[in-house]
């Protein structure tokens, strides 16, 4: 008896502000206007991809005073962007970034409930958290909130939001809610019913210790970065292995990388074309301004082809606000000097080396065979693509790609549901009343 092929779940990430987007490129386009974000949701759901997705950001970032040259145009807000891509879509689920810290979950529960009332079932909500006093500037609160107490607000928000959504009954009356919790202490009466999925999908994107407990414990999704195949095995087996003191089984939480991808005509030109990518990606500025990010210090008389600084970073330097640190800086920069010191690597080779994200690169056969053997190895249960234009991207990957992985067997050939639960395979929740 021949056993079915696992099946691969596909997103899309709009790329904007980030390092990622070759604004350089002539077929870039703008990070606003809408049609940039139709034109990549419209390909995403013609190649039958899960959801969409969009990243946030509550304040401008700087560098060294400045605000930083990938924020000068900055982002819309994305639960009104995607709303109106609610309108342009069938059934392509809609995920947006939302901070959990800087947000009340009455407020955001009845947004949330909204987009997915707007799409019929397809809204997604991906949680994250900050400590960051520079971004807390732009709230009444400010940035008060320590880093050990993120993820237990984070918590209380989800399981918060969850009571207000299923407040209604199924049938649709409505019902008084009441929570008092550590963080939150409201009640009152929700103003919508329960959404046609019962919950928007609640997507993670953490990897420390007490993320990756949330995630087990809360999330529906996980986004992650681990790429290459044996950090996402090993990812992947420790928060599955987290699930079962939950109640929950591993099915019910599906682990997507976000992932690169450069296709050519064959592995060497695809390969090519990827090195003159990051290149243009990470630009000698680039380069410099990514270093000082992990040094913390003005580096600027430094060439950034040349060797890396011998002197230490600043462990709580505030030369780059906004911006989230991964990982202890000095920790980090021994790793980048080893890194650079085994491969005679100058400043811009070690920084493209050091922060080249997962991609998949190669010819169209070869990329779909690549995607295919990470989700049948227990690396991921699929991906989120970042394309490296904006927004015409993933035309490629969608024209190329998705037919070859439909051959394999291991992804739709049709939308056989009509909810982002449904594209994801997990159960509607049990009404708790």
């Amino acid at each position: 008896m021949t056993t079915a092929p696992k099946q691969l779940h596909l997103a899309a990430h709009f790329p904007g502000v980030n390092s990622t987007t070759v604004w350089a490129d002539p077929r870039s386009g703008s990070q606003i206007d809408f049609s940039s974000f139709e034109h990549l949701a419209r390909t995403a759901e013609r190649g039958l991809f899960d959801f969409f997705f969009l990243a946030e950001g509550l304040r401008l970032r700087e560098h060294n005073g400045l605000i930083h040259d990938l924020d000068v145009v900055g982002r819309p807000e994305s639960l009104t962007v995607l709303n109106a891509l609610a309108a342009v879509t069938d059934r392509l689920g809609l995920a947006a970034t939302v901070n959990a810290t800087f947000n009340e979950p009455f407020e955001l529960a009845r947004r949330l409930a909204t987009l997915d009332h707007l799409s019929e079932g397809r809204a997604g909500w991906n949680v994250v958290t900050s400590s960051d006093a520079f971004t807390g500037e732009n709230f009444r609160r400010g940035g008060y909130l320590d880093r050990a107490d993120r993820y237990t607000r984070a918590a209380e928000f989800v399981a918060t939001a969850r009571e207000l959504w299923d407040s209604w009954t199924p049938d649709g009356a409505p019902r008084p809610f009441a929570h008092h919790g550590e963080h939150f202490s409201i009640e009152g009466e929700f103003t919508l019913p329960r959404s046609p999925q019962g919950h928007p999908v609640v997507i993670q994107a953490g990897d420390s210790p007490g993320g990756r407990e949330f995630a087990a414990s809360a999330a529906d999704v996980v986004f992650t970065r681990h790429g290459t195949l044996e950090a996402g095995r090993a990812f992947y087996a420790d928060v599955k292995g987290r699930l079962a003191k939950y109640g929950r089984k591993p099915g019910e939480l599906k682990i997507m990388p976000g992932v690169g991808f450069v296709l050519g005509d064959t592995d060497a030109e695809a390969r090519e074309k990827a090195a003159a990518i990051r290149l243009q990606q990470v630009s000698p500025q680039n380069a410099m301004l990514a270093l000082e990010q992990v040094w913390g210090r003005d580096l600027s008389s430094y060439d950034p082809d040349g060797p890396l600084p011998e002197v230490d970073p600043v462990p709580d330097s505030e030369l780059v606000q906004g911006r989230v640190r991964h990982g202890d800086p000095l920790a980090v920069a021994a790793r980048w000097r080893a890194l650079s010191q085994a491969k005679g690597l100058s400043i811009r080779q070690t920084v493209i080396e050091a922060t080249t994200r997962q991609s998949f690169v190669g010819s169209p056969g070869t990329v779909a065979a690549e995607l295919a053997e990470f989700v049948a190895a227990g690396a991921a249960d699929g991906f989120i693509l970042v394309p490296h234009l904006t927004p015409g991207g993933l035309d490629g990957f969608v024209d190329q790609v998705v037919p070859l992985l439909q051959e394999r067997g291991v992804f739709r050939s049709a939308y056989t549901g009509s909810t982002l639960r449904s594209h994801l395979g997990l159960a509607e929740p049990v009404w708790k009343g």
